[in-house]
């Protein structure tokens, strides 16, 4: 959620950033106005709530002096502005709510950094990385084994199952056999391990309670891309950074204590209601992935270090795996809800000819910690709101389709990177099974 004291410090300033996101000047006009409208209305009620606090103290004095007069003349003047505050009172509580549903579906501001632009085809290329790189080296070539699209690869080797995916739950869920389903666990033991010991490991919930989706800016934004479980009031988590940003919800942290990092490896449910007409075979876009997400809680002075670590920490997984990427810095109209600034990962997929995501590395500013309420107590002892940063590290289905891709060899196998082995038992060779 932005901040109302400065929309009030500076207006024009927020109009004028929130309108590269395509924000209205009527829609922030409607907000100022009733942000007015709420204080003064607060300003009446709590006044009322005086004159009755008042007057209940001179019924008292009358009392105790037996003026039964005086203190019955006292009490109904006290019933009577006692009615007018409760009017004044749920006035005053519409219009704040009125003010705080449109505030709940404001984006962030976002960081001078970022690009303007309508959508991806906007976004700025940073930089690229491949095995091999040097000054003026040329981009790598694949062979023509490389460009078969990983659900013919996953078929013929018994290792991706997408038809019996969707036979259990529909659709774009993907189920892996074999040694493709160990693939899947290797990467996510292989990252954590890599993070261990800077970041604390934990494993969250994979639903959540509205108040922790509305935390991260995913509700009531995003509503129509979430899973409800409306029997229990639940959602399933889209990312790790839900149940981690709520970790510490309405708390206050000490200063000494942070950055706080945390990371979390779960399952990702995303209804992807906006993907019709969009190419949705095989692991390119699906319902469920597991990631693994990095996260931080931090004062402002230390959040470029938190999330240029974070980003470092997804580049080396990337270069461990030798995987050909790109850094994307995202445009204006490419951002997420809550995110003042993202960097997004992609790798080359050569089967699919394509750049897939498969990170992205956000500064929040206190966004979403103003919505969580989760604070830090100052040295000089003071409260002032955390920043938040988080990223993955990496997201498993893309990093599982663009490996079997650059590493499918011309015998149909897939020979994995070395550097997975310890978590394969020793085999990175996938074979076809014999019949």
């Amino acid at each position: 959620m932005i901040d109302l004291v400065e929309l009030r410090r500076e207006p024009d300033a927020v109009k004028a950033a929130l309108a590269r996101r395509g924000v209205s000047s009527a829609t922030m006009d409607e907000i100022v106005a009733l942000d007015l409208e709420h204080r003064r209305l607060l300003q009446g009620a709590e006044g009322l709530r005086a004159q009755v606090k008042e007057l209940s103290r001179q019924v008292g004095d009358a009392r105790r002096l037996k003026d039964a007069a005086t203190a019955e003349a006292l009490s109904a003047k006290s019933r009577a502005l006692g009615d007018q505050e409760r009017v004044a009172s749920e006035e005053t509580d519409a219009v704040g709510a009125t003010l705080h549903g449109l505030l709940l579906m404001l984006p962030n501001v976002p960081d001078p950094k970022v690009p303007d632009g309508i959508d991806e085809s906007d976004n700025v290329e940073l930089r690229r990385w491949w095995v091999g790189m040097d000054e003026g080296s040329p981009l790598p070539t694949y062979a023509n084994h490389q460009r078969v699209p990983h659900w013919e690869i996953g078929t013929q080797l018994g290792i991706l199952d997408m038809e019996s995916g969707a036979k259990l739950a529909g659709s774009m869920f993907a189920l892996y056999r074999g040694a493709g389903s160990r693939l899947i666990r290797a990467l996510g033991s292989f990252a954590l391990d890599r993070h261990g010991g800077d970041y604390e490991e934990i494993h969250p919930p994979s639903f959540a309670l509205s108040e922790t989706m509305v935390s991260t800016g995913h509700l009531p934004k995003s509503v129509d891309d979430m899973y409800a479980i409306e029997r229990d009031g639940l959602w399933a988590i889209p990312t790790g950074e839900v149940p981690l940003t709520s970790l510490h919800r309405g708390e206050i942290l000490d200063e000494a204590a942070l950055p706080v990092r945390l990371c979390a490896q779960t399952a990702c449910f995303r209804r992807e209601a906006g993907a019709a007409g969009r190419d949705t075979r095989g692991l390119l876009r699906v319902h469920e992935f597991d990631k693994v997400e990095l996260f931080a809680y931090c004062t402002p002075a230390q959040a470029d270090e938190a999330h240029a670590d974070i980003l470092r920490r997804a580049e080396e997984l990337l270069q461990s795996l030798g995987l050909t990427y790109r850094l994307l810095n995202l445009c204006t109209g490419d951002l997420g809800t809550a995110s003042a600034y993202t960097i997004d990962l992609e790798v080359f997929s050569p089967g699919v000819d394509r750049w897939l995501e498969v990170s992205s590395v956000s500064w929040f500013r206190d966004f979403q910690a103003r919505r969580a309420n989760v604070r830090y107590r100052t040295s000089e002892g003071t409260t002032a709101l955390v920043h938040t940063v988080n990223g993955s590290a990496l997201a498993w289905a893309r990093i599982w389709a663009a490996l079997v891709e650059t590493y499918r060899q011309p015998d149909g196998s897939v020979v994995l990177p070395d550097v997975l082995a310890p978590y394969l038992g020793g085999e990175t060779t996938i074979r076809p099974k014999v019949s």
